[in-house]
């Protein structure tokens, strides 16, 4: 029998922080590769020892006192912000970014030798990520325009300064409406949907068929189906590369409805995962099939959307949640699964956001989680449907006849799965 030797716990924390400064200095290194030696202020070698730096100061602590770890980090952030400033008066680059990253490094490695290490490689990530996206999020942000702007900071004010004082209790005498939760589940919708919306700016307004599918399905999938739809009628010869663009955004569809009904009950997550992920899957391969093998359209497609934070949007999708909550309620006391069924398949025709939360909020209370998970399989197989009339109606006919076929046997294929 071999004994493995295990590693001191001290030593994996102190790997952990200079594990944490080769990340960050990768980023910051590739950001100046082009940069002669030498001549950057910091790079992947400098960044790697300030976190071991951190780390080693961080054990420190329990020897010597909080006082030694204030101390260097006083320290390193003088020596580290002069050779910066020095560096911008020579470049005239006055930018702070690089010794923010420096001080964060640091202290990631202090808090991976004396905190949870896992948060800590968390933040380092994070810390990452928010530095390589510096070209795509400075772009976002000239591409802003002053009514998102304002429609985010009215959103904010109306989560945080109204959400606290609004009731959170059922209001009505049928115990299905809760305006502080449902605006909660409004937020969460539209901020889902912002998701969307906002890497569709991001990428511009006109970018490749993939693009669009994968960031307006996310926001709504109708939008795509409708774009794509009209640009076959003028480019009948991408009808299938436009086609699986739809299907792609089909395929975000059904992910973001398994997400939205997984986060509010798990119960349902086993029910709903395998009709709708052989419908996904079905989509998918169909997507994929055309877009490899079709002839690709002239030119990248316009997809407009709205801003979901925009506050009549918010109010609107709230008002259609609660009703929705209500109809489901009562329907589901009055009329049984028949009547419910019957409600899912109606209101899918319009939105599956707000039948979604409905039913997987009251799967936790009254309602048979089987019986919540085929409502919303009904909800989606109903947009589908009204969403395959669409591309035939507005698109070219070929178009029209892939979105059809390919929707059809989706349904039949999750059905098929649901029931085996």
């Amino acid at each position: 029998m071999v004994i493995m030797p295990t590693l001191d716990p001290l030593l994996t924390r102190l790997a952990i922080a200079l594990a944490i400064g080769l990340l960050v200095g990768l980023e910051r290194g590739w950001q100046a590769r082009e940069g002669e030696d030498g001549a950057r202020v910091a790079g992947v070698r400098t960044y790697a020892i300030t976190g071991l730096l951190g780390g080693v100061c961080g054990l420190l602590v329990p020897l010597t006192g909080p006082l030694v770890l204030g101390l260097a980090f006083v320290g390193f952030a003088g020596v580290f912000g002069a050779f910066h400033w020095r560096a911008a008066v020579g470049e005239k680059n006055y930018s702070v970014t690089g010794a923010i990253a420096g001080l964060a490094t640091f202290a990631l490695g202090a808090y991976a030798a004396l905190g949870t290490a896992h948060i800590a490689i968390a933040a380092a990530v994070a810390l990452t990520i928010l530095l390589a996206l510096k070209q795509p999020l400075h772009a976002w942000v000239r591409n802003l325009t002053w009514p998102e702007v304002r429609a985010g900071l009215v959103l904010l004010a109306m989560s945080f300064l109204l959400l606290p004082i609004l009731p959170n209790a059922p209001i009505d005498p049928w115990q299905a409406i809760n305006p502080a939760e449902i605006w909660v589940l409004a937020i969460i919708i539209a901020a889902l949907s912002f998701v969307g919306y906002g890497a569709v700016r991001i990428i511009g307004a006109r970018a490749g068929i993939a693009l669009v599918a994968l960031a307006g399905g996310l926001s709504s999938s109708t939008a795509v189906t409708v774009t794509l739809s009209r640009v076959s009628k003028t480019e009948p010869q991408g009808a299938a590369v436009l086609a699986g663009g739809i299907l792609l955004a089909g395929a975000v569809m059904i992910l973001r409805v398994f997400i939205v009904a997984a986060s509010l009950n798990r119960a349902i997550i086993l029910p709903l995962a395998v009709p709708l992920g052989a419908a996904g899957l079905v989509f998918l391969g169909a997507a994929a099939l055309l877009m490899l093998r079709g002839q690709a359209t002239q030119d990248g497609t316009a997809l407009t959307l709205q801003n979901p934070l925009e506050l009549g949007v918010a109010l609107k999708l709230a008002g259609f949640i609660a009703v929705t909550m209500l109809a489901a309620k009562l329907i589901a006391a009055h009329f049984g699964d028949t009547g419910l069924y019957m409600l899912a398949a109606t209101s899918g025709l319009a939105d599956v956001d707000a039948l979604t939360l409905s039913l997987a909020r009251l799967s936790q209370e009254s309602l048979a989680v089987p019986t919540a998970a085929i409502g919303i399989a009904i909800a989606v197989t109903t947009n589908t449907l009204s969403k395959a009339g669409m591309a035939i109606a507005l698109g070219a006919p070929r178009l029209g006849l892939y979105i059809a076929v390919s929707s059809l046997t989706a349904i039949a294929v999750g059905a098929g799965a649901y029931w085996l």
